[in-house]
C-alpha cells in the first residue's frame, strides 16, 4: 500500500460512507492495510460472551477500522479539510496543508511558518513588478483606443453627410 498521509492524533473528516461529514480524532493507523480507526466513527456493535465467571457479556460498541482513502486531514491552522503535500524541512519530509501552507506535523510548525513568510515576500516582489509592467501597458492602450474612436467618428461623419446629400441636402 502507498505511504499513509494520516497519522495518529490527526483530526480527520470522513468524506464517504455512512458517517460522511463527521470529524474525529485518529486513534490508530494501519498503513499496511491502508486503514485507520477514528474515534466515534464507523461504530459497530459486537456481541461478546463472558470469558470467565467474573466477566460480563453483552453488546459492546466500538470503532472499527475504515479505509484511509475515505478520510481527509483537517488542518489545525485553517480548520478546513485539505489534501496533504510533502515538503523537505531540515532534511525531513514534513506534511503540509495544500490550502494554507501550514505544517501538519507539530514538530515543524515554526520552521514552515518562517519559510512561508519568505516565500510570500518573494511573491509580493514578483507581483509588484508584474503590476508595473501592466501599468506601462495600460498607459499605452488608451492612446490606441482614442485613435480608434477618432477613426470611427470620422466614419460616422462621412456616413451622415452621405445620408444628408441623398436625403435632400439638409
Amino acid at each position: 500500500m502507498a505511504k499513509s498521509f494520516i497519522k495518529k492524533g490527526d483530526t480527520v473528516l470522513v468524506i464517504t460512507g455512512k458517517d460522511a461529514g463527521k470529524t474525529g480524532k485518529v486513534m490508530e493507523v494501519m498503513p499496511k492495510d491502508g486503514r485507520a480507526v477514528v474515534e466515534n466513527i464507523n461504530v459497530v456493535t459486537k456481541h461478546q460472551k463472558p470469558k470467565s465467571a467474573q466477566d460480563k457479556g453483552g453488546i459492546i460498541k466500538k470503532a472499527a477500522p475504515m479505509e484511509a482513502s475515505n478520510l481527509m486531514v483537517v488542518c489545525p491552522t485553517c480548520g478546513k479539510a485539505t489534501r496533504v503535500s510533502r515538503k523537505t524541512v531540515e532534511g525531513a519530509n514534513v506534511r503540509v496543508c495544500k490550502k494554507c501552507g501550514a505544517s501538519l506535523d507539530k514538530k515543524y510548525v515554526k520552521t514552515v511558518k518562517k519559510e512561508a513568510k519568505k516565500e510570500a515576500k518573494q511573491e509580493t516582489v514578483k507581483e509588484t513588478s508584474k503590476k508595473e509592467v501592466k501599468d506601462k501597458n495600460v498607459t499605452k492602450k488608451p492612446a490606441t483606443q482614442s485613435k480608434v474612436s477618432a477613426q470611427s467618428k470620422t466614419r460616422d461623419n462621412v456616413k451622415t453627410t452621405v445620408r444628408k446629400t441623398v436625403a435632400g441636402g439638409k
